[in-house]
This record gives structure tokens, C-alpha cells and sequence, in this order.
């Protein structure tokens, strides 16, 4: 490791401790609260989009924990929007996979991110019901329960495992996201839609995975899974091949061989709306 980047990296380490902590505590709080799911109260946001008590506890857990630490950073979270602070912001999904998790359907995580001034600088993906712990610290590489982490070396459809998300909350973009699955199930081993996004671009990371497409992604879903790709070796687009997968929730994820392969299967379909 070269000098410069130590530099860059090193002031990272407390917050990323930091991070680790919260979405460990707030992972506690929803294994304990997985017991009682028929009691939760649970709200209706929008289509097919809900929000439980756990949510927003698990929510305040980790706001608390974060603010305790730096209380003059910013904040973006699913539940509570946007909290004003300084040049660094937390980007958190307290719970991605609310609708497993009510369901019991087990496969959700805590993500949480930290930017500065824009620039994504650590990530962190927790699953509770594993004890698997995903981070990642910019310049530093990418890590499973402290095992480093490379996307997988695969360099052809054939054979390969690929996750997507359907377009749950609108039927707006469906024909295009159907015509893109179509193309995929010709060649591939197989399309894995697991409802967490968060994991499937964790699962990229750890090569489990060896794509990863989807419409609509938020940015708390996607932000700590960004800088697990890209730390692992990984390549994150959006579908038009350009870095603004933030603003337009498009997003195309993999090794850059699997990546160049995924777009140009994708491009064909993508309407004016999706660019």
C-alpha cells in the first residue's frame, strides 16, 4: 500500500468502526423483534412498498449510534429523510428486505454508507440471520467477517448466476425489464430474485453472484453495495453505460467482462424513460 493512500484511508477506520457497531446493534434489534412479526404494526407507503415498527427502531438504533460519534454529520434514511450536517452524510436502509422480513422469508440486511462531500468512503452490508458482515473502505478493498473479497472471474453467460430485481412498485417500466430477463434466461445457469438489494450487490462482491441488474434502486438499497463492488474489482454502471446510477436507480453490476456482457444484453431493451 502506498503512502498517499494510507493517508486517505486511515481517518476512515473510526467511522467505519462506527458503522460496524450500528448495523450490528440494529441487526440485534431485528433478530429480537423477528420473534413478534403478527404484533408489528406495519404501514403502506406506496405500492408494494411497506415500512414496519422494526424499520424505524432499527432506524433510530443507528442514527443514535452515529450521531453519538459525530453529530455534526449529515444523514439521508429511508424512514426519516434527510438530516442536515457538515460535508460527510449516512446513507441507511435499516432494513432492506422489509417484505421478507415480515414474511419471514430470511434474506434481509442492514446497509449503511458513508459519503464525503459526494465521494462514497465506507459501506457496510450486515445480515443478522447469518452473522455475515460485508465492508468496505475506499481505497481499502472489500471484506466478508474480515476475508477479502474479489468478483467472480467468470467470463461468459453460460454458467453464470445473476440477481435481479423485478420493478415491483410500477408497471411502467415492465416490458422492458421482461424483455431483458428474456434475454438473460437464454444462456445464464440461472436468475436469482432474492428482494434485498443489498445483498445481491454484496453477493457480487463476495462472487456469489455473478451480475447483478435492476430498475429503481434507491440509493440507501444500493449505496454500501456500490463500494463493496467496486473495492472487490467490480464494475457498477447504469444502463446507459455511465456512472449516474444514483439519480436514475438503473443499475448494472459485475466483473468488467460479466459487466460488458450484462449491457449489451440490456441496451437493446432500455427505452428513453430507463436512460
Amino acid at each position: 500500500m502506498s503512502f498517499s493512500v494510507y493517508i486517505i484511508n486511515f481517518p476512515m477506520q473510526p467511522m467505519l468502526n462506527i458503522a460496524v457497531r450500528a448495523a450490528r446493534s440494529a441487526g440485534e434489534l431485528i433478530l429480537r423483534s423477528s420473534d413478534n412479526i403478527g404484533l408489528l404494526r406495519i404501514d403502506q407507503k406506496g405500492k408494494n412498498d411497506y415500512a414496519s415498527e422494526v424499520d424505524r427502531m432499527a432506524e433510530r438504533e443507528i442514527i443514535s449510534i452515529i450521531k453519538a460519534a459525530f453529530p455534526e454529520h449529515g444523514i439521508l434514511a429511508e424512514e426519516s429523510g434527510q438530516h442536515k450536517g457538515n460535508d460527510f452524510v449516512w446513507v441507511i436502509d435499516p432494513l432492506d428486505g422489509t417484505t421478507n422480513f415480515l414474511h419471514g422469508f430470511p434474506q434481509y440486511a442492514v446497509s449503511i454508507a458513508l459519503k464525503h462531500k459526494g465521494k462514497l468512503e465506507v459501506g457496510v452490508v450486515y445480515d443478522p440471520l447469518r452473522d455475515e458482515l460485508f465492508t468496505a473502505k475506499r481505497g481499502g478493498g472489500a471484506l466478508l467477517n474480515n476475508r477479502r473479497l474479489r468478483v467472480t472471474t467468470q467470463n461468459s453467460l453460460k454458467g453464470a448466476l445473476i440477481g435481479t430485481g423485478f420493478p415491483f412498485k410500477t408497471d411502467q417500466h415492465l416490458d422492458a425489464y421482461i424483455g431483458m430477463f428474456r434475454a438473460f434466461t437464454t444462456d445464464c445457469a440461472g436468475i436469482r430474485r432474492a428482494g434485498a438489494a443489498a445483498l445481491d450487490l454484496a453477493y457480487v462482491a463476495a462472487g456469489r453472484l455473478d451480475g447483478f441488474w435492476e430498475i429503481g434502486v434507491m440509493e440507501w438499497d444500493m449505496a454500501a453495495g456500490i463500494l463493496l463492488i467496486k473495492e472487490a474489482g467490480g464494475v457498477i454502471t447504469d444502463f446507459s453505460f455511465n456512472d449516474n446510477y444514483i439519480k436514475s436507480g438503473n443499475v448494472i453490476a459485475a466483473s468488467p467482462k460479466m459487466h460488458q456482457i450484462m449491457y449489451q444484453l440490456i441496451e437493446p431493451h432500455v427505452t428513453d424513460s430507463l436512460k
